[in-house]
């Protein structure tokens, strides 16, 4: 999480999106750079929205802080987690296959290794409305970058860091259908996010 104290900005760390880059390019521009624990880097839109946002406000003589956030397909996004795991060596259930990952994350209770939450869970509320002001889509980080650029009124060049190796990520029929039940709300909200009409260059590679 960076805070952007004169500019009136918090970028919220959603996993799995290219969150350290982004942190790594623009720590020196923010006053607050939360890079660990991960769950204070990764505080949720909803956390923040109850616990930050009242006193950042309090603190900037009741001035409001815009909160921007980017948001990945929700399989791809689940295919990010995996790949990270065999990266670094971490166990994965049954043949350590992403179908087991998967099956992982569906059961109930969820695998350990598997728990790894939702996106509709870290940028919605409690009511399951959307809690950030500013959402871009991971595919399309130029739009965000664009964004960034001119609201902190600097260029930025992302490093390309935290990337793991692709992984085959083949699903039977059966749990393609089960796990698209259970990312239904992500996909609702990655589908509402506008898209810009031209990309200009590509910031990160497949396998982030």
């Amino acid at each position: 999480m960076l805070i952007f104290w004169k500019r009136h900005l918090v970028f919220l760390a959603n996993t799995k999106t290219g969150s350290t880059s982004i942190e790594m390019a623009l720590e020196s521009l923010a006053d607050v750079a939360v890079q660990r624990p991960p769950a204070l880097k990764h505080t949720t839109a909803a956390r923040f929205s109850g616990l930050l946002a009242p006193f950042l406000g309090a603190s900037a003589e009741g001035q409001s802080f815009e909160t921007v956030a980017l948001i990945r397909e929700p399989l791809d996004w689940l295919g990010s987690w995996y790949r990270y795991r065999l990266r670094e060596h971490l166990p994965i259930g049954g043949d350590g296959s992403f179908a087991a990952f998967v099956a992982g994350y569906l059961d109930q209770p969820q695998a350990e290794f598997a728990r790894v939450g939702s996106q509709s869970a870290f940028l919605t509320d409690a009511e399951g409305h959307i809690a950030v002001d500013h959402l871009f889509r991971y595919e399309d980080i130029d739009q965000l970058l664009e964004f960034l650029e001119d609201r902190l009124d600097c260029a930025i060049t992302l490093p390309h860091l935290n990337v793991s190796p692709r992984a085959p990520m083949d699903l039977p029929a059966d749990l393609t259908r089960r796990l698209n039940a259970q990312l239904a709300e992500d996909y609702a909200l990655y589908e509402a996010v506008k898209r810009p009409e031209t990309r200009q260059r590509r910031a990160f590679p497949a396998g982030a």
